[in-house]
């Protein structure tokens, strides 16, 4: 009786299938699939003696209508694929279901034309044992649930592959009491949506309209330009003049020496001191930090505090003989940390000995495009 309800009802569902494939996308699909399948238990039943040779290729045909564009209901005839056993009266078995099917999908974008998918339904099976090569024949039927889960990829609007897979519970033989299985089914299934999708209209052109002169390219139009002939490669303001931006520089402008354990400035090294000046004055936003520099000779905190009086020595005479700000001058005291030759050579003691001077200045730049 269930059987031949579900058949009444797929047959019916078909009809409107010719009449809605117009022009635009309907609810209705069709489609078929192929794969391999898996009876549960295997070879474990109460019957069986000996595992024979499967026959697990199964198919199905299908028909659906959607809701909408997430959910749907779908009807089909599915063939599970048979499996063989030798029973402990030493007879062969050959077993297999096959019946209609009635159920709900869900689907889920997760990107550009792909899916996800999940169903859950009822299969009205006919399960047939072919015994002794067909010489003996026993069947029995009865309602089993199924759900399962799938992957679809979209080629067009109307057909669509997927890979799936499905579960079947209680595919039992009641009649003699002999099988109680389950099935386990991976396979893939082409489905054609009827109809297509409407077409978006072309877009009405726009009138021509002459575009104001940018004579200079410079991204302003000349009615507003308040800058003529800016380079083409400048950012440049609403009014199209170069926009600037102020760039941090740094200098080091040489080494002052010294004699050994004094932090008295020789006065050759003045003319070094006044360039420095000379740069600071013409550079009103420009600082110097003054570093102070020992050989390795003696004591190491003592050369740190001879290092850091060689540098505030340096600092004084830029604030007090050449007027610089004193809030632009700084000096630190480095001892022997930053040796520019290691060791303790005469030529090394020499080198160390020394006042270093990092200027940082602030220039404008245009900012180019």
């Amino acid at each position: 009786m269930m059987n031949n309800t579900l058949k009444a009802i797929l047959l019916t569902s078909m009809l409107p299938f010719a009449a809605n494939a117009a022009q635009e996308l309907t609810p209705w699909y069709v489609g078929g699939g192929l794969g391999v399948n898996n009876y549960e238990p295997n070879c474990d039943q109460k019957t069986m003696k000996q595992c024979g040779e499967d026959d697990p290729y199964a198919w199905d045909v299908f028909g659906g209508y959607l809701f909408n564009d997430y959910f749907g209901v779908e009807l089909g005839y599915r063939d599970l694929g048979r499996a063989e056993w030798v029973d402990y009266a030493n007879k062969m078995n050959d077993v297999g279901a096959r019946g209609m099917t009635l159920g709900l999908v869900g689907f889920w974008p997760i990107a550009d034309r792909w899916s996800l998918s999940a169903e859950a339904g009822a299969m009205n099976y006919l399960l047939s044992n072919n015994k002794q090569w067909g010489s003996e024949y026993y069947s029995d039927s009865g309602v089993a649930p199924y759900f399962g889960a799938g992957i679809g990829y979209n080629f067009t609007d109307n057909l669509k592959l997927q890979a799936k897979y499905r579960r079947y519970e209680n595919l039992d033989e009641d009649k003699w009491n002999t099988l109680n299985m389950e099935s386990n089914y991976w396979g893939l299934e082409l489905s054609y949506r009827f109809g297509r999708a409407a077409s978006t209209p072309a877009p009405v052109a726009a009138p021509v309209v002459a575009a104001p002169k940018d004579s200079d390219n410079d991204g302003i139009t000349d009615d507003k330009d308040q800058c003529a002939n800016t380079p083409s490669n400048h950012k440049v303001d609403a009014s199209g003049c170069t926009l600037y931006r102020e760039v941090t520089e740094k200098h080091e402008l040489g080494s002052i020496r010294f004699a050994n354990d004094s932090a008295v400035v020789n006065s050759a090294s003045y003319g070094q001191i006044e360039k420095l000046a000379n740069y600071m004055n013409k550079n009103p936003r420009a600082t110097v930090l003054i570093g102070g520099h020992a050989s390795n000779v003696g004591n190491p905190d003592y050369n740190m505090k001879l290092s850091e009086r060689r540098a505030n020595a340096v600092a004084e005479l830029l604030v007090s003989k050449y007027g610089i700000s004193q809030d632009r001058v700084s000096a630190k005291g480095y001892g022997i940390t930053q040796p520019l030759i290691e060791g303790k050579s005469a030529e090394a003691n020499k080198a160390n000995r020394r006042i270093e001077a990092h200027v940082t200045g602030v220039r404008k730049e245009a900012i180019l495009k």
